[in-house]
């Protein structure tokens, strides 16, 4: 299964190119990706006019001209089911990917999102059928949304709780762990540390 990376900025805080550990936090994203047995290739999805940043730091940038992310991966999308990140989860962890990727396959759902217990669903850290996925954005761009998460109204998804989840395993709520400002590169670099150590 291929992975895309979500690495388009909206706001002008956002930024994928963040050093975590002296790498930029899209590259160390890729990385945790590839790093799960059931992605083969990680597909990068960018601004067009920041292409040449992107491009000395994941080995396959996808640039697209569009207004929003939501736009962004319509004009993106792939031909077959893919897993879907945001560019600044450097915490990925590889065996959830391989877990949702193989129960993804079992139940063929439209899409398999893991779900937080207040009912937030994590649309930047699921697998979609990407036919599933194109009409939900078309529908929630018709009623006027402008944020991803609004195609969870358009999607019958299968939901993943993530509480369950992390009672098995802790390490499964680390990897919906953000990078958005200092305090956050702190806390990834260190808990990188561990991971590997």
């Amino acid at each position: 299964m291929r992975a895309y990376i979500l690495a388009f900025p909206e706001k002008r805080w956002e930024n994928y190119t963040l050093p975590v550990a002296d790498e930029p936090v899209v590259r160390l994203t890729e990385g945790r990706l590839l790093a799960s047995k059931r992605i083969d290739e990680v597909i990068t999805v960018v601004r067009k006019d920041k292409l040449r940043t992107y491009s000395l730091h994941v080995s396959n940038p996808l640039p697209v001209a569009a207004r929003s992310r939501m736009e962004a991966l319509l004009k993106a999308l792939p031909g077959e089911p893919f897993f879907l990140a945001e560019g600044n989860m450097p915490l990925i962890m590889p065996f959830l990917v391989n877990y949702m990727t193989g129960l993804f396959y079992e139940n063929e759902p439209e899409a398999l999102m893991p779900v937080w217990k207040d009912g937030t669903a994590e649309v930047t850290h699921a697998v979609y059928e990407p036919d599933a996925l194109e009409d939900a954005i078309n529908a929630a761009l018709a009623e006027g949304y402008r944020s991803l998460s609004r195609i969870i109204e358009f999607l019958d998804y299968e939901p993943l709780s993530i509480e369950e989840l992390a009672k098995r395993n802790p390490k499964v709520t680390l990897s919906f762990f953000r990078v958005r400002n200092s305090f956050d590169v702190r806390f990834a670099a260190e808990t990188l540390r561990n991971l590997q150590g």
